[in-house]
């Protein structure tokens, strides 16, 4: 099993096989269905963002260990306009886009660790981790 995998994401047909391989890479590393279908869903929503806001970017899941602990880490780049005001992203229902703004908090919901580094002009960056 590769330790690494990097998802180019450049137009809305590399959605749904960017989310397959994710899992598939998930699967292999151990994670529950639950855990895969979860980060499945994490990459989706990334990629679409990805798609919708900057056109490109890539999306590199890696296995990672940390003391007695063993998980993926998913770390999420573009080079877009970046989000104006990360906070307000983060909150449910709030969009820019006349979406339903459930995105960003869903998948902090749905990962063990979540941070965001957004800046206007020059792209956003997103980690998650999810532990096994």
């Amino acid at each position: 099993m590769k330790s690494e995998i990097r998802i180019h994401i450049r137009e809305e047909n590399d959605i749904t096989p960017a989310a397959m391989r994710a899992g598939e890479f998930c699967r292999e590393a151990g994670l529950t269905e639950a855990g895969w279908r979860m980060i499945s869903t994490v990459v989706s929503e990334l990629a679409h963002n990805i798609v919708k806001y900057a056109q490109r970017g890539n999306i590199r899941l890696k296995t990672v260990r940390d003391r007695s602990r063993r998980g993926i880490e998913l770390v999420a780049v573009d080079t877009g306009p970046g989000i104006a005001d990360v906070d307000r992203a983060m909150e449910d229902h709030y969009s820019s886009s006349g979406t339903l703004g459930l995105g960003l908090p869903g998948i902090k919901r749905m990962v063990d660790e979540f941070d965001i580094e957004s800046t206007r002009g020059e792209g956003t960056r997103v980690i998650v981790r999810k532990w096994i």
